[in-house]
């Protein structure tokens, strides 16, 4: 198959798959023909690749009242990771907040530069704002994002603005929950 259809597939984008053909560091076999179309062999991982190569999942759900849908979701990944070929050194699971940016374990996991891949099931699984700029600085150092399901909803751009609002609420009223605590902590200790 062609580069492209197979950046395509991997939710890559082709100039990060191509600067990954320059560089020698595609994770499956591949070769350019004499017309300069470069051709990629998906069931033929490169010798050693698996080796160093380190493929982490990642899932998350808000609430712990949606455990049972981190180990559905978890699953679809480690289906998707299987067929595609990829050997999986990690499976990382959180109950957080997408809107929360101070998640203890995909910090670490963004941290980490020994991890190449890090497979999501939706780009809101790994945060509500910022996909762009994580996928982005990851690439820069030769490691990348793979979203398994990448649809679009008609509704996102109205998504993107309850998120938005929601995130400054919470905020300003947790802000304000924390100053109305302490008051009457302060004045608890006065009495």
């Amino acid at each position: 198959m062609k580069l492209s259809q197979w950046a395509k597939e991997n939710s890559i984008s082709y100039n990060t798959a191509h600067s990954w053909f320059k560089k020698g560091q595609l994770p499956v076999e591949s070769k350019q023909l004499p017309t300069g179309t470069i051709l990629v062999y998906p069931d033929k991982p490169v010798n050693g690749q698996n080796d160093t190569t380190k493929v982490v999942l990642y899932a998350r759900v808000s609430s712990h009242d949606q455990k049972d849908d981190l180990q559905r979701q978890l699953q679809r990944l480690k289906d998707y990771a299987s067929a595609k070929g990829y050997v999986v050194t990690e499976e990382v699971t959180e109950i957080a907040s997408g809107l929360n940016s101070n998640r203890p374990k995909l910090n670490k996991l963004l941290s980490n530069n020994e991890v190449n891949t890090i497979i999501v099931e939706h780009r809101d699984r790994l945060t509500r704002f910022g996909f762009e700029l994580i996928q982005s600085t990851l690439s820069s150092n030769n490691r990348n994002i793979l979203v398994i399901n990448e649809t679009e909803q008609d509704m996102d751009l109205f998504q993107d603005f309850i998120d938005v609002v929601t995130s400054m609420c919470a905020r300003i009223y947790g802000k304000r929950s924390a100053k109305n605590k302490a008051n009457k902590a302060l004045k608890a200790m006065e009495e």
